[in-house]
């Protein structure tokens, strides 16, 4: 885990950097997708999403969870088969990136990330676009 500065138009930068953006998001689908199916189910969420998430995420009760996933299947599971396909996946990601960034705004705040969650591939992306001033 690292402290680092982020700010919301670093995180808008990565999003809207599609390349860069879906193939990170693909890698942490295929980490996720633990059997090879090429879905997400409720339990392979459960059991692998918090490893890859923020230290917050581990403070929440079990209930607030629970919650937390029949929010994400009600919203991102289209089809509605009880399961999240890669592009259902990719949504979720860039929505939930899009707020993350709209929540920290324009002001650099400090957050502790861990090495391969979406926020600090964010913040590494800043480094390869071309635009000095990121």
């Amino acid at each position: 885990m690292s402290v680092v500065f982020v700010d919301g138009p670093v995180i808008t930068k990565f999003v809207n950097d599609s390349g860069a953006f879906t193939e990170f998001v693909d890698e942490h689908f295929n980490r996720l997708d633990a059997d090879g199916d090429g879905v997400l189910s409720r339990d392979e969420l459960q059991k692998r999403f918090g490893r890859f998430s923020s230290r917050g995420f581990e403070l929440q009760s079990q209930e607030e969870i629970g919650n937390l996933y029949n929010v994400l299947f009600e919203k991102f599971d289209v089809d509605q088969n009880g399961t999240i396909d890669r592009e259902e996946f990719r949504s979720l990601m860039k929505e939930i990136m899009v707020a993350k960034a709209r929540a920290i705004g324009n002001s650099p705040v400090p957050i502790i990330l861990q090495e391969d969650s979406l926020l600090m591939r964010a913040v590494q992306h800043k480094g390869h676009v071309g635009d000095d001033k990121n």
